[in-house]
């Protein structure tokens, strides 16, 4: 008789975001002295308010395609 094996969850791992990034990181760093609000504004008119799927927020995107070295991606993947 043929049976499938099948692991069970043995335990959990806690990860903490804050915990990741060292407080020197370049990222924290240009989080304290920028402010990327105004995106959200320059970026109102790409989005349609009432069809669609949600959208990925645009503060992000723009984050992490100005600084790929930072994110651990190549300046070319999307």
């Amino acid at each position: 008789m043929l049976r499938q094996q099948r692991e069970k969850q043995q335990k959990i791992d806690i990860v903490i975001m804050e915990q990741m990034v060292p407080e020197d990181h370049l990222l924290r760093k240009a989080d304290r002295v920028v402010d990327f609000s105004f995106i959200y504004e320059l970026c109102a008119p790409l989005y349609c308010a009432d069809n669609g799927r949600p959208a990925i927020d645009p503060e992000i995107l723009f984050r992490k395609r100005r600084n790929p070295c930072c994110h651990n991606q190549d300046a070319n993947h999307d």
